[in-house]
């Protein structure tokens, strides 16, 4: 409320250049797929930069891993029999829902996901207000609500 009591330079975000994104070759074919339908979505909101490539295609690649697991547990089953007769579940289960943990991740790193969303969005708005009483005075009726 009393501003900058240091009188320390605030500096400016980092922004890093966007001009040299490209789907890396090692990709699954799935992947590639899933790289070229997000990509030019993330660059549209300003979210993707050269940085971003490789957390980028770490999402993806999970995203390829997840659809061919599901194509195999819809073909074969979720249970398999073994040789002694005994049921177990699919091996490929382990490996859709560990690829759906780590896509959720870096969804919610991207801002993919609605609450995602709505946090980035929230501090985009707040960080374009010039009053600071006004930004506190958004901050109490949002801390309040829900309390009446």
């Amino acid at each position: 409320m009393e501003g900058n009591l240091g009188r320390r330079p605030i500096p400016e975000p980092i922004k890093p250049s966007s001009d040299k994104i490209t789907c890396p070759s090692h990709l699954s074919d799935t992947a590639k797929r899933e790289w070229s339908r997000i990509v030019p979505e993330l660059m549209n909101i300003g979210l993707l930069t050269n940085v971003d490539r490789t957390a980028l295609a770490a999402y993806c690649q999970a995203y390829g891993r997840w659809v061919e697991a599901e194509k195999v547990i819809k073909a074969k089953g979720p249970l398999y029999k073994t040789e002694k007769g005994n049921i177990i579940t699919s091996p490929m289960l382990w490996v859709a829902n560990k690829a759906m943990e780590q896509m959720h991740k870096f969804l919610t790193e991207f801002g993919m996901t609605p609450s995602s969303r709505a946090r980035i969005a929230g501090a985009n708005i707040k960080a374009e207000k010039d009053d600071p009483f006004e930004s506190l005075l958004d901050f109490c009726n949002e801390s309040t609500k829900g309390q009446e």
